[in-house]
């Protein structure tokens, strides 16, 4: 699997998406973006919808809970593993 999607839509979806993860930190925009290109296509529907959760949070705030800088809440960790190892 590419990674791409086929279709008009979901190109423009996945465009969307990865706008979406440039950040004001280049370290986030590097994490974010190859996760998106990788494996976003592959997540369930609710692994997706706590994705979109997570770009709606300050940059600092997210690269912490990536980093493990901070706590998370249990359903986030899960993806927030797969950030990482992706």
């Amino acid at each position: 699997m590419s990674g791409k999607p086929e279709s008009a839509i979901g190109r423009a979806c996945h465009n969307r998406l990865l706008w979406r993860c440039r950040r004001g930190l280049l370290e986030l925009d590097l994490v974010l973006e190859h996760f998106v290109v990788r494996h976003f296509d592959t997540l369930s529907a609710q692994q997706q919808e706590q994705f979109l959760i997570l770009l709606d949070l300050p940059d600092n705030e997210l690269l912490d809970m990536i980093t493990g800088k901070i706590e998370t809440k249990d359903e986030f960790r899960p993806l927030l593993d797969l950030l990482i190892a992706a």
